[in-house]
C-alpha cells in the first residue's frame, strides 16, 4: 500500500465540489454522512460507487474487497473503540497506520488520535460500511476464542497454585496492612498496559501506594478472588463477595468488588474495620446546637427522618450512629439494606437481594408485620418504597432512611417527583439532616505536610489532612414549611422558609469549621461545589 499521507483538509473540499458538480440538489446540505447516506438511500449512486467517490477526491487505492484478508488485531487500538467508529486498521509500520473508515468525516479527528496516541501518520482507505462491520465481527469473534483459550490455559487450579505463592500472600497482606496504617476505606487494583496500580481512597481521596509488573496482576487477581469466596477463573464477568479478613490482631470486613475492563479487570474493595469506627453522633463533627435538635428529632415516636447527601458523604455513619442510640431492651429495631454495612447486636437486620425478590419495597413490606418500633430503611430509590416508608410512619413507626439529594429542602422535592402526595409528604415527614465529609486540617504538621524537619509528616503522610468530619444541615418540619409543601411551594420558598426559622445550610456550618480552623476554605468549596 501507498505509504503517502494526505491532507485531509483539501480532501474534504475535493469531495465537496465534486458532489455538488454530480448532485446540483445536493449542493445546500452540510456535508457530512447522514448527507451522503441519504444519497445512498434515495438511489442516487451506490454504496460502492459512494466510495469510489470518496477515492477518488483522497487519491488513495481501492480496497478489494473479494481478495481481501483479515489482518491481525492491531494491538494499540481497543477493538471496542474500532467497533464503535467502524474503523478498521490493516497495515502498519514504525511510520505510519493504513486504517480503513467507511466515510472521510471522521478523518481528522482520528489522524490528530493516530498521531497523539502512537506517534503514527494516518493513511486512510475507504471501504463500505457493511463490509466493515463484517470484517469488525470476525475480529471481534477470533479475540474472544483467544480469551477462551487463555481461560484454558489458566485453569483454576493453576491460578490457585499462583494465589497460594509466598510472595504473592505477602504481597497482598502488604497492600491490606498499608491501607489499614492510612486509615483507607477503599482498595483499588487497577491493571494497565505495563503495571498495576494499587491506590487507597483516604479521606476520600484516592492516593498510589505501590505499583506491581502486570505479570503479577493474574496472581494477586486471584489471591483476593480467593478470599472474597469469588470465581478465580472467571474474568469476563463482574463478581461480588464479602469475606473477614485476619491481620494480626486485627479482624477486617471487606466487600470485594470487580468489573472486566480493557487492560484485565478493575478489582475494588471496600475495608469496613469496625475497630476504628465509632458509632456515636457527637464524634460526627455537629455543632453543640445541631446535636441537640438533631438528638431531639430521633427521639418522636413515629414519622420519617431522612439522612440526604451525595455518595460518600456519611450517611450510613450517621443512621448506624442514630441506631447505636435508639439501640435498647425496650425497642424492635429492623433494618434493610444493600448491603449490610456493619452487622450490629440488637438489630434484626435484612440483606436486600433482587434475585430472588427481597427488594426495598418487598422487604419493607414483611418488615411492617414484624411490629417494628424503628425501622431503618437503606436507601428510598422509588414510588412504590416511598409509599410503604410513609404509611409505615403514619401508623405509628419511626422510619429512618436516605437520600440522594444535595441540600435538605431537595428530599421534599425528590418525594413529590417520585409521585408522593404532597399531604402525605407534609404529614409524614418531620426533619432531614443534609451532610458531607470534609477533610481535617492535620493537627500535627498543621495543615503543612511536614514535620519540624521539613520532612513529609508521617500521621498525615504529607498530604496536610487527617480524618473528616461532617458538616451539616437540618430542616425541621414546622406548620409554615408543611402548609407550603401541601400548596406545592418551590425549593427555594421552602429554603427561605426554613432559613427564616434558624435553619443553618451547609455553607454556613462549613465556614463556621473554616473560621474555628477545623478545615479550609478549598477543602470546604471541593466538598459543596455542587450546591
Amino acid at each position: 500500500m501507498s505509504s503517502e499521507s494526505v491532507n485531509i483538509s483539501a480532501a474534504l473540499e475535493r469531495l465537496k465540489e465534486l458532489l455538488k458538480e454530480k448532485f446540483p440538489d445536493h449542493a445546500d446540505v452540510k456535508p457530512g454522512p447522514a448527507a451522503d447516506r441519504s444519497l445512498v438511500q434515495s438511489g442516487a449512486l451506490t454504496e460502492a460507487a459512494l466510495i469510489e467517490l470518496y477515492r477518488e477526491s483522497f487519491g488513495v487505492p481501492e480496497v478489494e474487497e473479494e481478495s481481501f484478508e483479515l489482518p491481525e488485531a492491531y494491538p494499540g487500538i481497543p477493538l471496542s473503540f474500532l467497533s464503535a467508529n467502524c474503523c478498521l486498521p490493516v497495515d502498519w509500520d514504525d511510520d505510519s497506520l493504513t486504517v480503513l473508515v467507511p466515510d472521510p468525516y471522521c478523518l481528522e479527528q482520528l489522524e490528530y488520535l493516530v498521531r497523539k496516541s502512537l506517534n503514527l501518520k494516518l493513511l486512510p482507505r475507504f471501504a463500505r460500511r457493511t463490509f466493515l462491520e463484517r470484517m469488525l465481527a470476525k475480529q471481534q469473534s477470533a479475540e474472544e476464542k483467544q480469551a477462551e483459550a487463555a481461560v484454558d490455559l489458566e485453569d483454576e487450579n493453576t491460578l490457585r497454585t499462583m494465589a497460594g505463592e509466598a510472595k504473592i500472600v505477602r504481597l497482598v497482606n502488604d497492600i491490606f496492612t498499608q491501607a489499614i496504617e492510612l486509615g483507607a476505606s477503599d482498595i483499588h487494583v487497577e491493571p494497565g498496559e505495563e503495571l498495576v496500580s494499587v491506590r487507597c481512597r483516604v479521606d476520600g481521596v484516592l492516593t498510589e501506594i505501590m505499583t506491581c509488573p502486570i505479570s503479577q496482576f493474574p496472581a494477586i487477581a486471584s489471591r483476593i478472588k480467593l478470599i472474597g469466596g469469588l470465581n478465580i477463573a472467571e474474568s469476563r464477568l463482574p463478581q461480588d463477595g464479602r469475606t473477614n479478613v485476619q491481620l494480626g490482631r486485627m479482624e477486617l470486613d471487606m466487600r470485594i468488588s470487580t468489573i472486566p475492563i480493557l487492560t484485565g479487570e478493575s478489582i475494588v474493595l471496600r475495608l469496613l474495620n469496625k475497630e476504628s469506627v465509632t458509632f456515636d453522633l457527637k464524634t460526627l463533627g455537629m455543632t453543640p446546637e445541631h446535636l441537640e435538635q438533631f438528638e431531639r428529632l430521633i427521639q418522636i415516636p413515629h414519622g420519617i427522618i431522612l439522612v440526604v447527601g451525595p455518595t460518600g458523604s456519611g450517611k450510613t455513619t450517621t443512621l448506624y450512629s442514630v441506631m447505636n442510640q435508639l439501640n435498647d431492651q425496650r425497642k424492635k429495631i429492623i433494618t434493610i439494606e444493600d448491603p449490610v454495612e456493619y452487622r450490629t447486636p440488637g438489630l434484626c437486620q435484612v440483606q436486600v437481594n433482587s434475585k430472588i425478590g427481597v427488594t426495598f419495597a418487598a422487604g419493607l413490606r414483611s418488615i411492617v408485620r414484624q411490629d417494628p418500633d424503628i425501622i431503618l430503611v437503606g436507601e428510598i430509590r422509588d414510588r412504590e418504597t416511598a409509599d410503604i416508608a410513609i404509611n409505615a410512619a403514619l401508623t405509628g413507626h419511626l422510619v429512618l432512611s436516605t437520600l440522594h439529594t444535595n441540600d435538605a429542602v431537595g428530599a421534599v422535592t425528590r418525594l413529590l417527583d417520585m409521585g408522593v402526595e404532597n399531604f402525605l409528604v407534609s404529614s409524614a415527614l418531620f426533619g432531614v439532616l443534609s451532610q458531607r465529609l470534609v477533610r481535617k486540617i492535620c493537627t500535627t504538621c498543621h495543615g503543612t505536610g511536614k514535620n519540624e524537619s521539613g520532612e513529609r509528616c508521617r500521621r498525615c503522610n504529607g498530604t496536610g489532612f487527617k480524618g473528616r468530619c461532617g458538616i451539616f444541615e437540618l430542616l425541621f418540619m414546622n406548620e409554615e414549611l408543611r402548609a407550603a409543601v401541601n400548596r406545592n411551594a418551590s425549593s427555594s420558598e421552602l429554603e427561605e422558609i426554613a432559613v427564616r426559622h434558624g435553619m443553618i445550610t451547609l455553607k454556613q456550618d462549613g465556614e463556621r469549621k473554616v473560621a474555628e480552623g477545623i478545615t479550609t476554605a478549598e477543602e470546604l468549596n471541593r466538598s459543596t461545589a455542587e450546591i
